[in-house]
């Protein structure tokens, strides 16, 4: 499908995977029409793509006339927005957001998203797979580390995927942080970074992380992402083992990923 593709828009929110979207987009000469929010997207992409524009979180029309200027059709969502947005007075929100909040049946991830991609279709845009052309980055099967996960570890593996399926079903979060068979931390609406610092913080030593993809994951929306970043958040709160799914998880960087992940012997598993 990729290679039928001239242009995408991009949402752009935090961290790496809007950069690695960018830089694949580039490899294939597929132009990039890049919308920014403010306080979440890195500087480096307006460098990185054909057109750049900056946008508040609430800017839903202005966002959808930028695209529409710009003949795009196909849309990707890559990174994630900051959730204190939902909650930030601050924040204005424009007459075509405040119609789909209005909308909305709750706030949860999934909820919000699918609703931003009706939205999106009525404007005469099709939201597309996010992995679109990130499939080399997809997690392989096996320990990725050097060393393995133990026996122990195996255990909790398999406790707390069982957990994290669960919360996933139901929108809360894609993360759980699990000691001994023991359920120490759930992520929410913090993320999965502080999640993990936080589960990991309170088991002291040895917790084991599992992220994996929802049940009936959407893949036009927040897939679940890996990186230096959270090896380096388990590695402060001292965690041993991370658990995720292989060909449903994005690992950005996998070289330097590994690499921090050797140094501090934490095992990577991808099932």
């Amino acid at each position: 499908m990729s290679d039928s593709l001239q242009t995408l828009g991009l949402i752009a929110g935090n961290g790496k995977f809007p950069i690695l979207f960018a830089r694949a987009a580039k490899a294939k000469n597929i132009k990039v029409i890049a919308a920014g929010i403010r306080g979440d997207t890195s500087f480096i992409l307006p460098y990185l793509v054909s057109r750049f524009s900056w946008f508040h979180a609430g800017d839903l029309k202005k966002l959808f006339e930028y695209f529409r200027s710009a003949g795009v059709r196909q849309v990707i969502m890559a990174g994630q927005v900051n959730p204190k947005n939902l909650f930030d007075e601050k924040v204005e929100m424009d007459e075509e957001f405040r119609g789909l909040f209005a909308a909305l049946a709750d706030r949860k991830a999934d909820t919000i998203f699918k609703a931003v991609a009706e939205r999106l279709h009525a404007n005469g845009m099709e939201l597309l797979d996010s992995t679109i052309l990130l499939r080399d980055y997809l997690a392989p099967k096996g320990t990725l580390t050097k060393r393995a996960p133990t026996a122990g570890e195996l255990q909790d593996i398999q406790f707390g995927l069982t957990i994290a399926k669960l919360m996933g079903a139901i929108d809360i979060g894609q993360t759980v942080v699990v000691k001994e068979k023991a359920i120490v931390a759930i992520e929410a609406m913090e993320g999965t970074d502080r999640a993990i610092l936080r589960g990991c913080t309170i088991a002291q030593n040895g917790a084991v992380v599992i992220k994996t993809s929802k049940p009936k994951q959407d893949d036009r929306f927040d897939v679940p992402v890996i990186g230096p970043k959270t090896i380096k958040m388990m590695t402060k709160g001292k965690g041993s083992c991370l658990a995720i799914e292989a060909g449903k998880t994005l690992v950005i960087d996998l070289d330097e990923t590994l690499r921090l992940a050797n140094q501090a012997n934490i095992s990577i598993v991808a099932a």
